[in-house]
């Protein structure tokens, strides 16, 4: 029986999602026939994890669904045998990276990653603790549904099966790698607020996320579809397009990837970066892989967290990060473009040898570009004032400081890459089937 993995990483409250994804997980393994393993990775506090747990052990038993609920000791203790296993070198320095003290948007789901390949698993869909479902007469919309009908399969085989095509044909006997729907409500970065207090600003700095080089008509355009996602409006049908799939079109929350990408190249661990996760979609593109882009959009909002004073100034940093590290992420982009399919072997799958040389070309990119965001972020919070000000002071007095993460950032990602193809083989080789999880924070994989 196919096995596919549904994600849930977390380091917050969240008891509705956990439940709201526990139904998703079973429509799928009703309506597909597959085993569904729906993996919650927690990262949160005592008194969070708790909660977690009584909802977990909560959870009515679904034909083929498996759960495994993992808390961050349970990580670890997986995370080291695998990692051992491997034969990598430098086996403490990869374990900070899978698993680090902050935040890391691209740690969590790789942990996932490999989590999937001791599972047996043939996919990762990934979903995130501060989303919600569509509904559509009165039933809610999935998904996975979409990405179980694609991925894995020929593209040739999906075409008939989709509203439509936008492949190149000759890209037809390749594997769907890649399936994905965006957000609908508010955005996926809180920038809105800057909007509203001065659009000169706004356009200031969200242009910053805009490659250098764009003909000016684009880079509008550009800011004015940043972090927007699908919009606002409600599913009424479905609508999907086998496509290359445009990174601008999917977002982290509603995504789902062949182990064939994954499996061979690892995301960003980069800490307290906003963005760090999204380079596996632009690696399908750029490769030139199939995927599907489907209208499932996941509702998005913000947490109350966020919006605190100390919520605020954590979440403007992660967001200065991704900033001071796109220059870096432009040059790797560049010459994974300019690879094209390249980048993939005889059979048509990613090399991860070619990624890595891409990567360790983008960490030697110079900080003048990182330095100059930097400028322009101190001068347009500066002008907002308030609140805004005291980022730009907290950002000033670290300057140096971030400017050289960035770059550690990259070369520890050429690192992680090198090593990741080995850790995979481990993670597979670590697969020994457990019963179904309700409320253990042990491995069972």
């Amino acid at each position: 029986m196919r096995r596919v993995c549904l994600t849930l990483p977390t380091n917050r409250s969240c008891t509705e999602t956990i439940r709201a994804v526990a139904e998703e997980a079973a429509d799928g393994a009703r309506r597909f026939g597959v085993e569904v393993h729906l993996l919650v990775l927690d990262s949160s506090d005592a008194p969070v994890l708790a909660g977690h747990r009584a909802a977990v052990a909560a959870l009515p038993a679904a034909p083929g669904v498996v759960v495994h609920h993992f808390d961050e000791d349970g990580q670890r203790t997986f995370l080291r045998e695998v990692i051992d296993g491997s034969g990598a070198a430098a086996p403490e320095r990869l374990l900070d990276l899978m698993l680090p003290s902050r935040v890391s948007y691209g740690a969590c789901t790789n942990r996932a990653f490999l989590l999937a390949e001791a599972l047996g698993c043939a996919s990762v869909h990934r979903r995130d603790s501060d989303s919600r479902y569509q509904y559509l007469d009165g039933e809610p919309v999935f998904p996975l549904h979409h990405e179980l009908a694609a991925l894995g399969l020929r593209a040739a085989d999906v075409s008939g099966r989709v509203t439509r095509s936008r492949l190149d044909p000759a890209c037809a006997q390749r594997p769907v790698a890649l399936v994905g729907g965006s957000f609908v409500g508010e955005m996926s970065v809180d920038v809105e607020e800057i909007r509203r207090l001065d659009p000169a600003v706004y356009e200031d700095v969200i242009g910053l996320s805009v490659p250098d080089g764009y003909p000016e008509i684009w880079r509008k355009n550009l800011i004015a579809q940043s972090f927007r996602g699908a919009g606002s409006a409600a599913f009424t049908a479905d609508l999907t397009t086998l496509t290359s799939v445009s990174p601008m079109r999917v977002d982290m929350c509603n995504i789902a990837f062949d182990r064939e990408v994954y499996g061979r190249v690892p995301l960003p661990p980069a800490t307290d970066t906003i963005g760090s996760d999204y380079f596996l979609i632009h690696l399908v593109h750029d490769a030139k892989l199939p995927g599907v882009l489907h209208n499932r959009h996941i509702v998005n909002y913000h947490t109350d967290e966020r919006r605190s004073d100390a919520g605020f100034l954590a979440y403007h940093l992660r967001f200065a990060k991704f900033l001071l590290a796109g220059p870096h992420f432009d040059a790797v982009y560049a010459a994974t473009r300019a690879a094209g399919e390249g980048l993939l072997d005889a059979s048509g799958r990613i090399r991860p040898e070619a990624v890595a040389r891409c990567v360790r070309d983008g960490a030697r990119v110079d900080r003048a570009g990182g330095a100059a965001r930097l400028d322009v972020l101190d001068r347009s919070y500066r002008t907002l004032g308030g609140r805004y000000a005291e980022a730009a002071d907290a950002l000033a007095a670290r300057r140096g400081e971030l400017l050289d993460e960035v770059r550690r950032d990259m070369e520890d990602f050429a690192l992680l890459a090198d090593a990741w193809p080995a850790m995979t083989r481990a993670g597979r080789a670590h697969h020994r089937p457990g019963p179904p999880l309700r409320e253990s924070a042990g491995c069972t994989a």
